[in-house]
């Protein structure tokens, strides 16, 4: 982990669940119902999760053709107010509110404080708080209930496509059937050739609740693919949680 802003864009794209009560929407004949889009949408909000804090750790497998790196990062969360993250021994912090994202690197002295820009560049859309946030815990990245939707259903998942897609990229949402929880959320960027796609490839039971159990996400450009795997491990609800984060003395400044 030597390089402070690949560690901070990719630790942050890992933020860039949930009750059990499902609608039962597979029938003993291995169909999924035909629900409608207003039901698929709101069955999706219904089975968000319920939480004050989160506390886990996360394993984390990187590879952009060049380096491959494997790492373990502690995380805690407080709903809508804080994230946070730090490396074995403290060597790396990112802590993220709603109005800044914040970072230091003791490997090499350095540390970074500014807003949402930096993500939003490197994903090519606008990000905030609460895009990062519903990311992390298996949400759809964009409200669905601000706009108009298509739906169908591909192999026993329920298909979402904007009726009147963003300009500069197309979307799509796969949502499980069972639990309504994101399967894959993909973004597209056919005039720059960049593609987004987001894998949730396997959920688990915390208290009750579903969780995400591991993430692909995968960023191709043009030529290029960069693949982060993340592995959550031992998630607990509801504990009191900290965020201890302090910019050393005489570190320096990361100029974006």
């Amino acid at each position: 982990m030597k390089n402070g802003i690949q560690i901070l864009i990719t630790s942050i794209l890992l933020l860039f669940l949930i009750g059990c009560k499902s609608a039962k929407t597979i029938t003993s004949s291995g169909k999924v119902a035909n629900l409608s889009t207003k039901n698929i949408i709101k069955n999706h909000y219904r089975n968000t999760l319920k939480f004050k804090t989160i506390r886990g750790k996360l394993k984390v497998r990187f590879n952009n053709g060049k380096t491959e790196e494997s790492f373990t990062l502690s995380l805690r969360m407080k709903k809508d107010e804080a994230i946070w993250l730090s490396a074995t021994l403290s060597l790396v912090k990112v802590y993220i509110t709603p109005t800044k994202v914040s970072f230091y690197n003791k490997l090499d002295n350095t540390y970074f404080e500014g807003d949402f820009a930096l993500l939003s560049n490197f994903l090519g859309t606008e990000l905030d708080f609460e895009k990062v946030q519903n990311l992390l815990i298996g949400n759809a990245l964009f409200d669905l209930k601000k706009e108009p939707f298509n739906s169908e259903i591909q192999d026993k998942t329920y298909a979402l496509t904007p009726k009147r897609d963003l300009e500069l990229f197309k979307r799509l949402f796969l949502l499980d059937a069972f639990h309504f929880k994101v399967k894959k959320q993909q973004l597209e960027q056919s005039a720059e050739l960049r593609l987004l796609t987001i894998d949730y490839t396997a959920y688990q039971e915390v208290t009750g609740q579903v969780f995400p159990e591991n993430i692909e996400i995968k960023a191709a450009e043009a030529n290029k693919t960069t693949t982060i795997q993340i592995e959550y491990r031992k998630i607990t609800f509801n504990e009191d949680v900290r965020f201890p984060f302090e910019i050393p003395s005489g570190y320096k400044e990361i100029k974006i």
